[in-house]
């Protein structure tokens, strides 16, 4: 009986080893924080009340990325202009309820470098949503979620175009 675990341990453990090279040879990390050595500071601005504000100045800071208050030419700025969330039918109950909608998240901002113009982008996420009017109160909770989970991911790709500059 104790034989087996034994060689199981035996056997995995040059495999994991071996991955572990591998993975750590090719430039792989794991996802979190990017390097924004390069910004040390980063001037935010946009509505204060603004969730999607609140979520970037929370991973910008856990990017050891400080966030003065009064914006400066030396240090870059961003620029949150505005961000909406649109609801298109995707498809009808045969009653003529909507069934299922296709949620579309756009993000507006602008980057602007130390004496440079600002530059405009703008994210655009989609997400499929299916309606159940039976049970409103579990979908309004659900439709929370995603969208929470756009703005993480709206946040997560500002960052990633800041690690790309």
């Amino acid at each position: 009986m104790t034989a087996k675990p034994v060689f199981l341990v035996k056997l995995l453990l040059p495999v994991l080893l071996l991955a572990s090279l591998l993975l750590g040879s090719c430039g792989f990390h794991l996802r979190g924080q990017l390097p924004l050595a390069k910004y040390p500071a980063i001037h935010l601005q946009g509505d204060r009340h603004s969730q999607l504000l609140t979520e970037l100045s929370m991973q910008l800071s856990r990017n050891n990325v400080q966030l003065p208050e009064q914006s400066s030419v030396d240090i870059p700025q961003i620029k949150l202009d505005r961000d909406s969330l649109q609801r298109r039918t995707l498809s009808l109950f045969p009653n003529g309820q909507v069934a299922e909608y296709e949620l579309i998240y756009t993000v507006n901002y602008q980057l602007q470098l130390p004496n440079q113009e600002p530059v405009p982008y703008q994210i655009e996420l989609f997400r499929d949503y299916q309606d159940d009017p039976n049970r409103a109160l579990a979908k309004a909770r659900e439709l929370d979620l995603l969208l929470a989970e756009l703005r993480g991911q709206a946040v997560a790709r500002i960052i990633r175009q800041l690690g790309r500059l």
